[in-house]
């Protein structure tokens, strides 16, 4: 039924089409051993069979609430989790006629043509369409709708990495680097899935680990407005539900080269901060120029979060509300590489941040299959692997094996970056030496007794061997701009080098911290998986972020980390605490194993392209699914 899918094409480039140039020397070292890395790691943990469900009996939020007594500030984050997730489940459509209903009711048009198909497969595969669940595309895609469509098809047609559909069929075009990772074909042969419920479509795409759009707040405001004034809800018989076709599009492409905007290559955070809105707090702060003090961390709490930890997760990842943060992530500091355009252009990719202007795909790391895509050597892991070990048998402890990766590390800057602080923060020598010096870290700041009271009262004092007794945490390599460990020997004093523990051997362990490196962390939907506990950091937008509940599916964490501490006492301090992280750890492997399957990424990429076809249609304002209407 469903097309063959093709080949892993490795066309060469067209006239007139390079790769954009960057530092190569810092590139290759750091992405070369972070795809090794993150396909070690990951393998198999990356494809999770549709048919897999954890385990019979696992904890619920009853099971939790006879602990819960409302003492401590995480108690009301959960419960209130809970509450709000269990409001989102009312809004699940059981049929096509709610569905169509819902996405007029929320988008203000009608669904795009093959709306029923595509709800069609997602019944068919038991998916849970909940409408809010794909609010990120309409972010991402709105700003389009005040762009020209036959240029905005053209400069996708014509761009250097595509997934290209035509008559049903997927088909990746354009140039693969040796080093790259296989992202192209992974994206391809998903899209073919759905190939033949798809309009002719391009989906240009981003190769590079970090985001690449910027676009100012006022541009964004004036093609939002434009946006807002033009959506209408047509009269169903004035409703077509044929698209255009890209026919002209084929004609034109071999006659124009690829558009390539003026690219910005240095002063990241400067880019950062013109997409802010002009009364934010970091529309004005220039860039962290002090490298070579100490990083500088917000004295109290910030407004997404409660009693010091987070309740707003999405704001976590909002720079322009935390000035702070350009001095203490490396994407805003030094990122390994900045081919940035303040211009909109049709662009995908599988993160980005919060200021960031691409459309949201799910990461192909996630599509990797041990099959097909795995290191020579790399160990075969079965997905229930993870589930092998009950809560109770699991090491109370924490566990993280990595890169220094995330951005060019220099002697100057490395102090500032996210991984260092992390890993930093988990060595009991130094988190002791500097309780009895009262001299902060390299990395990072002590927790204050005001601002976390029940942690210092628990383990004030004693910091740094309840640290070390928890922490089985470090680098197994050291990367830096100028190459890798030998080169990098002015973090070797702090970091020594840990021993590689395989991926399987992770889920031994009660706590998994997740932190950035290059760009999103590949790990997060593993550990999602598993029934062990993630403590989630991230600066990087995905598209799976509304349809995951922190303190319900897992534990998050301000990106400063100051938190961390305080986290890991609540979740270690007693039997309700450990109950907690059961549920947590529980309950999310069970939703991932609901939402998150590769279905369910097929069906967000699958409506993405149906919406992203449809804005690039001449005949965009009649274009519409109203068959639920006309019946």
């Amino acid at each position: 039924m469903l097309a063959k899918k093709p080949s892993w094409l490795r066309e060469p480039s067209p006239p007139g089409i390079r790769w954009p140039r960057f530092n190569w020397r810092s590139r290759l070292h750091s992405s070369l051993a972070f795809c090794v890395f993150s396909l070690l790691v990951c393998g198999y943990w990356l494809f999770a069979p549709a048919d897999i469900t954890p385990f019979a009996n696992p904890t619920t939020f009853e099971d939790y609430l006879q602990y819960n007594n409302g003492a401590h500030p995480i108690d009301e984050l959960i419960r209130d989790a809970h509450d709000q997730h269990r409001r989102v489940l009312r809004d699940a459509s059981p049929d096509l006629d709610t569905a169509a209903a819902r996405y007029r009711e929320r988008r203000g048009r009608h669904p795009p043509p093959g709306f029923d198909a595509w709800f069609k497969y997602a019944q068919d595969h038991n998916a849970t369409v909940i409408e809010s669940f794909f609010d990120r595309i309409e972010k991402d895609i709105a700003p389009y709708w005040a762009l020209d469509p036959e240029q905005t098809a053209l400069r996708a047609s014509t761009w250097l990495n595509t997934v290209r559909v035509r008559n049903g069929v997927a088909k990746g075009v354009g140039p693969i680097k040796k080093w790259a990772p296989p992202w192209q074909q992974l994206w391809t042969d998903l899209i073919d899935e759905a190939g033949p419920y798809l309009p002719d479509v391009d989906m240009p795409f981003n190769y590079l680990d970090e985001s690449r759009l910027l676009v100012p707040w006022d541009v964004m405001e004036g093609l939002m407005r434009i946006e807002r004034d033009g959506r209408s809800m047509k009269d169903p018989k004035q409703v077509t539900s044929e698209y255009s076709g890209l026919h002209a599009v084929d004609s034109a492409r071999g006659q124009i080269q690829m558009y390539e905007p003026k690219w910005l290559t240095k002063n990241f955070w400067d880019a950062v901060r013109a997409t802010c809105p002009p009364k934010s707090a970091s529309r004005n702060v220039k860039q962290f120029g002090a490298l070579w003090e100490r990083p500088e961390f917000p004295d109290r709490d910030q407004h997404f979060q409660h009693k010091g930890y987070v309740r707003n997760f999405t704001a976590t990842m909002d720079v322009c509300t935390q000035p702070h943060m350009r001095g203490l992530h490396a994407a805003m500091i030094e990122p390994g590489a900045m081919l940035t355009s303040d211009e909109l252009i049709p662009l995908f990719g599988g993160c980005k941040l919060m200021s960031n202007n691409e459309i949201l795909i799910p990461g192909a790391m996630y599509l990797a299959d041990s099959a097909r895509f795995r290191v020579t050597g790399t160990p075969k892991y079965s997905i229930a692997n993870s589930w092998s070990v009950p809560w109770n048998k699991k090491q109370d402890r924490a566990v993280w094996r990595g890169l220094s990766s995330g951005g060019n590390t220099t002697e100057e800057n490395w102090t500032h970056l996210q991984r260092m602080r992390a890993v930093e923060m988990f060595d009991g020598s130094v988190v002791a030496d500097a309780e009895a010096s009262g001299v902060p870290g390299k990395t990072f700041d002590l927790p204050s007794s005001a601002r976390y009271p029940h942690l210092m009262k628990a383990r004030g004092g004693n910091l740094g061997s309840w640290i070390k007794d928890l922490s089985d945490v470090g680098f197994t390599q050291l990367t830096c701009l100028d190459g890798t460990d030998e080169q990098c020997g002015y973090m070797r004093e702090t970091f020594p080098k840990a021993s590689q523990i395989s991926f399987s051997k992770y889920f031994d362990y009660k706590f998994l911290p997740d932190i950035d490196g290059n760009s999103f962390s590949g790990r997060f939907r593993s550990f999602l998986q598993s029934t062990s506990l993630p403590i989630k950091s991230t600066i990087y937008a995905e598209w799976h972020d509304d349809r995951l509940r922190p303190w319900l599916h897992f534990v998050p964490m301000d990106n400063t980390q100051q938190d961390l501490y305080g986290i890991l006492d609540y979740f270690t301090g007693d039997s309700k605490g450990d109950k907690a992280a059961q549920l947590i750890a529980e309950q999310g492997a069970v939703w991932a194993a609901q939402v998150l399957r590769r279905e369910d990424m097929l069906l967000y990429t699958w409506r993405v392209l149906l919406e992203w076809a449809r804005v690039c249609d001449l005949k965009r304002h009649d274009l519409g699914f109203v068959g639920d209407l006309l019946s």
